[in-house]
């Protein structure tokens, strides 16, 4: 009998145990007692047990074959350790680029049910930004571009040098999975679960998914989406130890 094309495009799981452990450096993920490499060939040591422990859960629960798709955490963490590093500032500005388009700012005038929807998700959060975390953003109504102010940029841009290789990496992540680095920074800090900070991102959609009916395709996306955001929660969680 031959294989599908979808079996061959996936390797065969080739271990027996995934488990983590010290290294020098930190904490390796052991298959069958070797460590895991990333795509360019370097160690994936983590900067904790409890990141480790997070990857490993993803190996130890693969079938037959290794699907990446279902490890975003393995996927980071290889992003963290073979891009990350050498591409720092760029990976900040990404941060940045997003903040100056944030989401939680641009808020429709109609309908009313939306708008309400849309102040009772958002404006709570963007005054955790401003108390705790001394980001001041500008509201806009509609989809026309407005610059947020640059002193918040620049502390953003603080906020986010601060981090280590891993942070940074899980940072830029979410930012680009919620469309907002608010949001992103709410989950890093703990103020948020990642799970959370995707339903907060996802208003519009909801409200449109109400009046409309789900397509189905789109359903399957935000199915991932979210697998995916209930992760980013559970890596800045192990990071926090």
């Amino acid at each position: 009998m031959s294989q599908s094309n979808d079996s061959l495009e996936r390797p065969r799981r080739f271990y027996k145990e995934a488990a983590r452990g010290p290294m020098e450096g930190g904490f390796a993920v052991l298959l069958d007692g070797r460590a895991v490499r990333s795509p360019s060939r370097a160690r994936l040591i983590l900067p904790n047990e409890a990141l480790a422990a997070l990857i490993a859960r993803e190996w130890a629960g693969q079938g037959e074959y290794i699907e990446m798709g279902r490890m975003p955490a393995t996927r980071l963490a290889y992003t963290a350790i073979d891009w990350i590093g050498d591409k720092r500032e760029q990976t900040i500005e990404e941060v940045v680029r997003y903040a100056g388009s944030d989401l939680l700012c641009y808020r429709a005038g109609s309908p009313r049910g939306l708008v309400a929807r849309q102040i009772a998700a958002w404006d709570p959060m963007l005054a955790w930004a401003r108390q705790e975390l001394q980001l001041t953003f500008h509201i806009v109504e509609g989809i026309i571009h407005k610059p947020q102010p640059q002193e918040t940029l620049d502390r953003i841009t603080d906020l986010a040098g601060k981090l280590d290789t891993f942070g940074l990496a899980g940072l830029a992540y979410a930012t680009a999975l919620y469309g907002s680095a608010v949001l992103a920074l709410g989950v890093l800090t703990g103020r948020l679960g990642g799970d959370e900070a995707f339903e907060l991102s996802r208003v519009d959609e909801a409200y449109q998914q109400e009046q409309w009916g789900v397509d189905y395709e789109a359903a399957d996306r935000t199915a991932q989406h979210r697998a995916d955001a209930a992760m980013v929660g559970e890596w800045f969680e192990a990071l926090r130890g």
